[in-house]
């Protein structure tokens, strides 16, 4: 798999996508909201972890409505 890179600014942006894609309880809108808010590399680290995690129709489409901002 290409190794997919998250910048702490974009964090923000793909939990609200997330949040659209997989509802705002969804473990994976969660920790990225938590990561972009406190910036913690273990904050980011589990929220990389658990995006990667997802179904790549899922993270196509998250990556996808921030390349569309």
């Amino acid at each position: 798999m290409e190794e997919i890179k998250i910048d702490h600014a974009a964090m923000g942006r793909l939990a609200k996508a997330m949040a659209f894609i997989c509802g705002p309880d969804h473990l994976t809108t969660i920790a990225l909201k938590t990561a972009a808010e406190s910036g913690s590399d273990k904050d980011i680290k589990k929220a990389r972890t658990l995006f990667l995690r997802l179904k790549s129709g899922d993270r196509q489409a998250a990556l996808a409505m921030l390349s569309a901002d």
